[in-house]
């Protein structure tokens, strides 16, 4: 079974951090909150994981539309191609928040994204978020945990998540309840923002 952490959001904890990326590190895969859902993810730069990733969520690892989530802005052009004043501007105002901004991505991106046209940029407000991807030294690859349910597509406590995908995974943040409503996906990869579907984040942005 996966380990099971406790990290509060608004103090997280030096040492239960590097406890979750030392095994995210090793090619663990983590289940981790956000300012919109839970999140299944693992390390950019690790294609073992990444392959386990797409192999729960019962997809090919080349077709999957996971998610790179960044601490902040700063390391951009590390994953897409320049972008004009006014979508910089967009990005800055939305972000950290619970948006999903579809860019088009650069040659710089390897592994599975390599081939990849376009990509999914997430720049979470949590602090266990960024406390992971600040200690991990990388973004995090990462896709939303969705519910059996048909009333509540997301899960949002964490003990029921650890129950229902503990054997699947390497560890379970426990960061509180989450949100049952996922992030707002805006494609910006002609210039012209297209909703692609509206959830968390607000349109008036």
């Amino acid at each position: 079974m996966a380990e099971f952490i406790k990290i509060y959001d608004n103090n997280p904890n030096e040492k239960d951090i590097k406890r979750v990326v030392n095994i995210i590190r090793k090619g663990g895969l983590v289940i981790y909150p956000s300012d919109t859902v839970y999140a299944l993810g693992c390390d950019v730069t690790n294609k073992n994981a990444y392959e386990r990733l797409a192999q729960i969520k019962g997809v090919k690892p080349e077709k999957a539309n996971f998610s790179i989530v960044c601490e902040d802005l700063s390391n951009l052009s590390d994953y897409v191609k320049q972008i004009d004043g006014a979508t910089f501007k967009l990005l800055k105002r939305a972000l950290p928040g619970p948006y999903t901004f579809i860019l088009p991505s650069n040659n710089k991106l390897t592994g599975y994204f390599k081939k990849k046209k376009e990509v999914g940029i997430r720049v979470p407000d949590n602090a266990i978020t960024q406390a992971l991807i600040k200690e991990l030294g990388n973004p995090i690859v990462s896709t939303s945990i969705k519910d059996d349910d048909t009333i509540l597509e997301y899960t949002t406590d964490p003990e029921l998540i650890y129950e229902k995908w503990g054997k699947l995974v390497d560890v379970v943040v426990d960061g509180g309840y989450g949100d049952n409503v996922a992030s707002t996906i805006i494609d910006l990869t002609s210039g012209t923002p297209v909703l692609v579907r509206e959830g968390k984040g607000s349109l008036e942005i």
